[in-house]
């Protein structure tokens, strides 16, 4: 999988993730970079992300529960009301560099 980056823009983290949409799940990258957070689905041959998020746009990161004995759960609300959810390893790590871009 190939991301293809905006001028000036440089990969701060990138991880295997797991986007849960309302009733659908999609395997693939979370990647963070200096300019957005983004979600690149793993079987999709496209340069399209399935989420896209600028900074200014995020407006909570909240550390949460997957399931009842699994703490890898993140949920990034935006200012438009979005309810974005990863379930993914070392989310607290994801979290804390999410929030400090914002």
């Amino acid at each position: 999988m190939v991301a293809k980056l905006k001028p000036n823009e440089v990969v701060i983290k990138a991880g295997d993730s797991v986007h849960k949409a309302e009733s659908a799940e999609f395997k693939g990258k979370l990647i963070l970079t200096n300019q957005r957070l983004y979600f690149k689905q793993a079987e999709s041959d496209s340069d399209e992300y399935l989420v896209e998020v600028l900074p200014s746009e995020i407006q909570d990161v909240i550390c949460c529960k997957s399931g009842w004995f699994s703490n890898n759960g993140l949920h990034i609300r935006t200012r438009d009301g979005r309810e974005l959810k990863f379930i993914m390893k070392n989310r607290s790590d994801w979290g804390e560099m999410i929030a400090q871009m914002c």
